[in-house]
């Protein structure tokens, strides 16, 4: 959904991410998707980004940059980052979260609409375990496991173009939905900015 204040700017900050350089948002280039997810190996988290793995050379030459955060600290992050090829940011302390709004709540679980993701995800979650391609999330994740997934899709003038706070934990932006949002973010851009 586009933001109703969509000129409103995201401060800019430079971010640390787990593994690589620091990463500025806003990008001076390239739209990027700041993805909120929930703790390091949440099944429902893993199995939506698989699906932004599988499609991100496609989404990059839509010139967008990924950039994902989880509440969780570094250590607990490292053994879920194998075959991620986008910056992914640990948040312990939910400043990020606190930053852009976004929250948890007993409804990120308890949601009926969840319940099918949920359930799927943790049958393919579990057959991965089985065959060696996964890892099991933390017992107690810090943060806990109430985390609510948000998408904000931010220009490369600092402006939200773009945002969804989801409303139970697989709520968040498919692949081709946030290409949509991209290309209208693009149309959208100053007159005196386009080239």
């Amino acid at each position: 959904m586009l933001m109703p204040g969509a000129t409103t700017p995201a401060a800019a900050r430079a971010l640390e991410p787990v593994l690589g350089p620091p990463v500025s948002v806003p990008d001076p280039e390239r739209l990027v998707h700041l993805q909120f997810r929930r703790f390091a190996g949440c099944p429902v988290c893993h199995l939506h980004l698989r699906s932004v793995v599988r499609r991100h050379a496609e989404i990059e030459a839509a010139g967008i940059r990924e950039v994902v955060v989880f509440h969780s600290p570094p250590a607990e992050l490292h053994p879920h980052l194998d075959g991620l090829p986008f910056p992914v940011v640990a948040d312990p302390d939910k400043r990020l979260y606190a930053a852009f709004g976004v929250e948890s709540s007993p409804r990120s679980l308890l949601s009926p609409r969840a319940w099918g993701p949920i359930a799927r995800a943790v049958l393919l979650g579990t057959w991965e375990l089985l065959r060696g391609r996964a890892r099991p999330p933390v017992r107690r994740p810090r943060g806990g496991r109430l985390g609510l997934p948000a998408d904000f899709l931010i220009t490369p003038d600092g402006r939200v173009a773009a945002v969804k706070y989801g409303e139970h934990a697989d709520d968040q932006w498919p692949v081709d939905e946030l290409l949509t949002l991209a290309a209208a973010a693009r149309e959208a851009r100053p007159a005196a900015t386009k080239a």
